[in-house]
């Protein structure tokens, strides 16, 4: 991610472990388009399914009151049925008693007849009266039938005949609501899937938010901090180095040589290193350069090499030489890592050393003499000194004899 550096934990010569934070980044500049969209949508989302669950609600409601009502008033008929059928009964009876009434005058009225006691017309009028009676009485046992059937059927829920109509139409209305209701329900299931969509999107966007707003820069592994890329406030980019992490555990030296003397290098020579903490090494590999690429896998680049020169790997051994411990220590107090050291190397058991080691050599002799004589100014004066005869304590320097073994100056680094 890109953004500016609002803290620096990661200091030059600090050791740090696998996991800890070495810097801070925030990135005030992040787009939230895609954010804002998807809370909208997830508010119109919300909308519609709190709308959707109101209207589901009410509709549950209006259906509940509709089946009340529709008992209600079929409570109501029941009896009012009941009583109807009661009094058709009653009827019933009646008109079959008024039959047998008629139909016993009848009969006598016929005996009388064919004793010739009395005319057919008589019997005639009271034969019709009977024949009304008895179609009376089937009219009444009709109603009745039919008033049970209608019971029967409003005990089942079918609402059949013109007394029902009513019910009918509450029944007919009950049934649409209830449909709303369940479309309500459908909708509803849809608007909450549509909507939880929406919100596990929102998470995820601000979760993408949050690691492009800010970032916490964690070390990789353990080691010691070598380098540091950036300050405080200043804006980075992806890829950017902030910090560079050595494992000074892993050194080695990188010295460079001319190609005359690959002889005198070959894998396996031991050597002697001056101006670090170990103070041998044996090569280990010879290279003849190297690319970016293979620079990039080490904390240092490696010195560029000039015609003719070719790169020697040397791998230290200062653990196993006497006292190494000691002066590990003490170097580790002066430097933090000894990595990107400059040092100088010379093949081990030769007669004479380089002109490099000889040049240095003279020059810590001279200041060491320039010191010598600051301090002791005084004693000087209060003792003159011969200038023939030789100071006291401090070695002469001894004439370079020619030997084929002697090198010219090697550059070497110290790399992980």
């Amino acid at each position: 991610m890109s953004g500016e550096i609002d803290t620096l934990t990661a200091l030059p010569g600090r050791d740090v472990r696998d996991g800890d934070r070495l810097a801070q980044i925030s990135n005030p500049r992040v787009d939230r388009s895609t954010l804002i969209s998807l809370e909208e949508k997830s508010s119109d989302a919300r909308q519609k399914l709190d709308a959707t669950r109101a209207k589901g609600a009410s509709d549950r409601a209006y259906v509940a009151s509709l089946e009340a009502e529709l008992a209600s008033q079929t409570e109501q008929l029941k009896m009012k049925f009941q009583l109807q059928i009661e009094e058709l009964r009653a009827r019933v009876s009646q008109s079959n008693a008024q039959s047998g009434e008629k139909k016993v005058l009848v009969e006598r009225q016929s005996n009388m007849v064919t004793r010739n006691t009395a005319s057919m017309d008589m019997l005639r009028p009271t034969t019709q009266q009977y024949a009304a009676a008895m179609h009376n009485a089937d009219a009444e046992r009709a109603k009745l039938n039919q008033k049970i059937a209608q019971l029967d059927a409003l005990n089942r829920g079918i609402y059949v005949g013109e007394e029902l109509v009513g019910l009918n139409n509450l029944a007919q209305k009950r049934r649409d609501i209830d449909l709303d209701a369940q479309r309500m329900e459908i909708e509803e299931r849809q608007q909450s899937a549509v909507l939880g969509d929406l919100e596990r999107l929102i998470d995820a966007e601000q979760k993408r938010l949050a690691s492009l707003a800010g970032a916490d820069v964690l070390s990789r592994g353990p080691g010691k901090v070598l380098t540091i890329g950036a300050a405080m406030g200043r804006h980075v980019n992806a890829g950017d180095t902030i910090s560079s992490i050595v494992d000074c555990d892993k050194r080695f030296v990188v010295a460079i040589f001319s190609y005359r003397q690959g002889q005198n290098m070959m894998p396996g020579t031991r050597v002697r290193i001056d101006g670090s903490t170990f103070r041998t090494g044996i090569v280990s590999a010879v290279l003849p350069k190297t690319s970016d690429k293979v620079d990039e896998r080490f904390a240092v680049p490696f010195p560029q090499t000039e015609r003719r020169e070719l790169y020697a790997i040397i791998t230290p051994e200062g653990a196993n030489e006497a006292g190494a411990p000691v002066r590990e220590t003490q170097a580790s107090d002066a430097a933090a890592c000894a990595v990107g050291q400059w040092v100088t190397v010379t093949r081990d058991n030769g007669v004479v050393p380089s002109m490099s080691v000889t040049w240095r050599r003279l020059g810590n002799l001279m200041a060491s003499w320039t010191h010598d004589d600051g301090r002791n100014s005084e004693t000087a004066q209060s003792h003159p000194i011969d200038a023939d005869q030789p100071r006291s304590g401090m070695p002469q320097p001894e004439a370079p004899k020619a030997d084929e073994n002697w090198w010219s100056r090697t550059r070497t680094l110290v790399s992980r």
